[in-house]
């Protein structure tokens, strides 16, 4: 056995042959133990609409950042707000990625009349809500406004008002002041 941990059996009869036989066999095992360098990468899927140029649904590689979802959905329009967005975010599959523009992330679409998206029931949505409206809520700035955005585009909607808490800087005291202002 050798530095590597590869035996070595000669016979008169294999001789060099024979090495690089048992080398071969011991590489296949090892790749059939690990899994082998033949299986195919996990990829997600991930669904991208909003301010893109092609929506829908995009097959990427396990790994893949959210700008490599947008650019699979041919870019961003002219009217997107690409800080509405945390591009570096790590995908998961089943997420969706909503491009907005910069008025829907501001909250208004102006001269419309319409209310707010993410307003409609006088409640504001966690999951359309842009960072201007979500700025309205007690104990919600600039800062935690982006937190909930940048949570929202990594992890996809908020299944339920309480997943809140899982930004840093908003717990149970900031939850008590938004819980009747807020909804999913």
């Amino acid at each position: 056995m050798d530095e590597s941990g590869v035996s070595y059996e000669l016979s008169s009869e294999s001789g060099a042959e024979g090495i690089e036989e048992m080398e071969e066999q011991e590489a296949t095992t090892e790749d059939t133990a690990s899994g082998g360098a033949e299986a195919e990468p996990e990829s997600v899927f991930i669904y991208v609409c909003g301010a893109v140029n092609s929506p829908g649904v995009y097959e990427l590689p396990e790994g893949s950042r959210v700008y490599e979802a947008v650019e699979a959905a041919g870019g961003m329009t002219e009217d997107a707000d690409e800080r509405s967005l945390n591009q570096a975010g790590l995908l998961q599959d089943g997420q969706q990625i909503t491009v907005y523009t910069v008025e829907e992330a501001s909250g208004t679409v102006p001269g419309s009349g319409a209310v707010p998206d993410g307003l409609e029931s006088g409640r504001v949505n966690l999951n359309t809500a842009g960072k201007e409206l979500l700025m309205t809520l007690p104990g919600i700035g600039e800062a935690k406004a982006e937190a909930i955005l940048t949570y929202r585009s990594e992890h996809g909607p908020f299944s339920d008002i309480e997943e809140i808490k899982n930004i840093e800087g908003i717990k149970e005291k900031v939850f008590e002041k938004i819980e009747g202002l807020i909804e999913v």
